[in-house]
């Protein structure tokens, strides 16, 4: 009888044990923490003069941190102002004959009103107002034809306004102004190297928030939506250390299962991506592998 009792009660403590495994033994997911990456590239040909940063560093938005070498853009602007001086002297001279044959324009027309009042007035010939309308034609086409002649000086002026303000830009782009707020991960120049256009100088990722990318299968896929809160679990020392997450994206297309990632059902050949955000709390590091946990009794 004894013997009997013995064995009931060590039964249902390994069906317990069992079932106690089954339902909390395996997470609902598998995958790796990820961050967006973002690489900065230079935005000028010279030389870097500035760039104070250094791997780990956490940089704010909109933040200075270097610059490339514009003295050479400063003297060919300088150059163009030079330039724009001694064309817009020419252009002085003829826009002084454009005035001088604009006042013999006004002169001509005031002259014209005056002989239309004397012929009303039986004191002026059809003649003298021929004659003042004669003038007064050629005046116009005196400067039509001096502007025609400041057209190609004009434009000039213009080309040079475009010229300068595209040195400006240029200029600008000179300073290495961080885009958004994250921590850097890579740097790949260094003060007084000689960089180019579209050369990667730095890789910057926000931490603050990490993604945990893991896939399951169509059966879970039910019981998960855009917003809901899981579990995340990483190693610790001692225990799983766990973080509460929310659910972000979710793949609208199956695909076939990553050989690195196990998924509660094995037999499973298709399964879903979706992304956790998890805030980080220091301990969080890209590639690191992390659970999910869609329900903790």
């Amino acid at each position: 009888m004894k013997t009997f009792t013995y064995l009931l009660g060590f039964s249902i403590m390994a069906t317990s044990l069992l079932s106690c495994s089954d339902s909390n033994g395996k997470a609902d997911g598998y995958g790796n923490f990820e961050a967006t990456e973002i690489t900065i590239s230079a935005e000028n040909n010279g030389k870097l003069m500035q760039f104070t940063i250094n791997e780990g560093d956490k940089l704010k938005k909109d933040q200075l941190i270097g610059y490339i070498d514009t003295i050479p853009l400063a003297l060919k602007r300088e150059q163009l102002h030079v330039s724009k001086a001694v064309i817009s002297s020419k252009s002085k001279g003829v826009l002084s004959q454009i005035n001088v044959l604009n006042a013999k324009l006004r002169t001509a027309n005031t002259n014209k009103t005056r002989i239309e009042n004397l012929i009303k007035d039986n004191a002026g010939t059809q003649k003298q107002l021929d004659d003042v309308q004669g003038e007064i034609d050629v005046a116009r086409q005196q400067i039509r034809s001096v502007e025609i002649q400041n057209a190609p000086v004009v434009n000039e002026l213009k080309s040079i306004d475009v010229q300068v303000k595209q040195i400006d830009d240029q200029i600008q782009k000179s300073k290495i102004v961080n885009p958004v707020n994250g921590t850097v991960l890579t740097k790949y120049a260094e003060p007084n190297e000689i960089t180019a256009f579209s050369k990667p100088l730095y890789k910057i990722a926000d931490l603050s928030v990490m993604q945990l990318r893991v896939y399951v299968s169509e059966t879970q896929l039910a019981n998960l939506k855009i917003g809901q809160e899981v579990t995340v679990k990483i190693d610790d020392a001692d225990a799983m250390k766990s973080y509460k997450g929310n659910i972000s994206w979710i793949a609208s297309e199956a695909e076939f299962t990553p050989k690195i990632i196990q998924t509660k059902e094995e037999r499973v050949a298709l399964v879903y991506a979706l992304k956790i955000d998890v805030e980080n709390d220091g301990s969080l590091k890209i590639g690191m592998p992390a659970e999910m946990w869609i329900s903790i009794e």
